[in-house]
């Protein structure tokens, strides 16, 4: 058992406003500068929606992620010979259309236009060119023209959605949305990793933050394509390759990230999860349909004594070890199984975990013009839902309805205990079956409604104090050219690599 630490963290999407401050904060620290103005390291997108870059989501056009190939896995769209035969000319690469042409704009036009009838404009003007320019996307484009043909009715996650289904989302007195904020998974099975042609890019071994050496980038930009999350970079000013960091330079002085300092929904959480780096390619090519199962299999308690006497013999620190002991991610991810990962059939397992959101139940509008709730009940139920199970489950659980049905009955059996205590309206018999239902305890659901609506940034935020010094000593007993990624963690190369 080769065990070892990863820093993680869980979106709330009940939560989240969608007020964008975490991008800002990220854009702030990271990427406000030449090269990088069209980099959205932390972005947050409206869906249904097709997402930054456009149509991410879609490994058919974009060729990321790992595909199966027998009992083995293999890069969708990079790799050795797939990078010799698209080294002058790549066709999966986004384009800046895709992601978007970065502006601003003549604001000196508004103050030195001569004095007339008609209302000065600033016109919009490429930061790469300086030309003058139609603005045609953006970053967040869904938030405003979700609605619309040209994006959320092209989202890639409406596949198995029957025609019907996809209307009714649209339907103005139907309509529904949530938000959904991505940074670098930061993954067990890096494709970006397993891509780069000069091995720029490793894996930390103290706290699995993946990054890029700017020293060592050669401007391949295999990690582009292969990354299915379309997080990796290119700096057009730098010619580097540039990706979320995880803001480790705040983490090793007990800091936040920044996007997680400044989240106004306090949807974030942070915290230390021990895995068995043994059983990632055994985790990775697995079938389709177990990929959620195995990977939080992977995952282990650090509450347990074995595995904490193994986690030492592995070199993992005591301090690391107990701040996994409390770390709210294992909370929502292994013990209430609240928290799924996203799209885990790119096969990278993903180390950020995203709690679905219970949205109300659906509404019309009656013949007579009135408007009506499909629900006569204080609580509808799960399949009453706005956003279908179908679609979320295409999200999270590689089309398992079942598992996030599961989740979204937690997460109800909560709203109906905390409404018993604070209201008292609720019967015993609907609180019992709720919580009979879910499969969770009045104390459980206590636990999560604690953890969830109340909880202080310390309970939010566990990370050990950073061992840089034994991480130093790592590397220097690691041969980096035997196939080590970096601080003794261990890369299988995928076929043809």
């Amino acid at each position: 058992m080769n065990i070892r630490s990863q820093i993680s963290m869980v979106f709330h999407l009940d939560k989240c406003i969608g007020c964008h401050t975490c991008s800002i904060a990220c854009k702030n620290i990271w990427t406000d500068r030449k090269g990088a103005e069209y980099m959205w390291w932390n972005n947050v997108e409206t869906k249904p929606g097709t997402g930054y870059p456009y149509k991410w989501e879609d490994q058919n056009e974009y060729k990321g992620g790992w595909e199966k190939n027998h009992q083995d896995i293999a890069l969708r769209g990079a790799g050795k010979f797939k990078g010799l035969k698209n080294i002058f000319f790549n066709p999966y690469l986004p384009t800046i259309d895709d992601y978007y042409e970065p502006w601003t704009y003549k604001y000196k036009d508004l103050f030195d236009a001569p004095e007339g009838n008609d209302q000065p404009t600033a016109r919009p003007v490429s930061l790469i060119t300086g030309e003058n320019m139609e603005v045609k996307y953006g970053p967040n484009w869904d938030d405003d023209l979700s609605g619309t043909p040209e994006y959320a009715r092209n989202d890639v996650n409406f596949k198995d959605l029957s025609p019907a289904d996809q209307e009714t989302l649209f339907q103005l007195e139907k309509m529904t949305l949530f938000y959904l904020p991505r940074i670098c998974n930061h993954c067990l099975n890096p494709c970006c990793v397993a891509s780069c042609p000069s091995g720029a890019i490793y894996k930390r071994g103290e706290d699995g933050i993946v990054l890029i050496n700017q020293e060592k980038c050669r401007a391949w930009r295999m990690c582009v394509t292969a990354c299915p999350y379309k997080k990796s970079f290119y700096n057009w000013n730098t010619g580097k390759s540039e990706k979320c960091v995880l803001c480790y330079p705040r983490l090793e002085s007990g800091q936040a990230p920044a996007c997680m300092h400044s989240c106004v929904g306090r949807i974030r959480y942070l915290g230390v999860l021990l895995y068995d780096a043994d059983r990632i390619h055994e985790v990775a090519s697995c079938d389709e349909s177990s990929l959620v199962q195995r990977q939080l299999e992977l995952i282990l308690d650090p509450n347990d004594p074995v595995i904490a006497k193994a986690a030492l013999e592995c070199g993992i620190h005591d301090s690391v070890i107990k701040s996994a002991q409390k770390s709210p991610i294992y909370k929502f991810v292994k013990d209430w199984g609240l928290a799924l990962p996203l799209h885990p059939e790119f096969r990278t397992i993903p180390m950020l975990f995203y709690v679905p959101p219970l949205l109300p139940a659906m509404a019309k509008i009656g013949e007579e013009g009135m408007y009506e709730s499909t629900t006569k009940e204080l609580f509808q139920t799960i399949e009453q839902a706005r956003m279908p199970l179908k679609y979320l489950a295409n999200l999270f659980t590689c089309g398992d309805t079942e598992k996030v049905k599961n989740v979204l009955l937690k997460l109800m059996a909560v709203r109906i205990h905390r409404r018993s205590v604070t209201v008292g309206d609720i019967k015993a018999d609907v609180l019992h079956q709720a919580l009979s239902e879910s499969g969770v305890t009045s104390d459980i659901a206590e636990s999560i409604y604690k953890l969830t609506s109340i909880v202080t940034f310390d309970d939010r935020f566990v990370i050990p104090p950073m061992h840089r010094e034994e991480a130093m000593e790592l590397l220097e007993e690691t041969d980096i050219a035997k196939g080590n990624a970096g601080f003794g963690f261990k890369i299988k190369p995928a076929r043809g690599l």
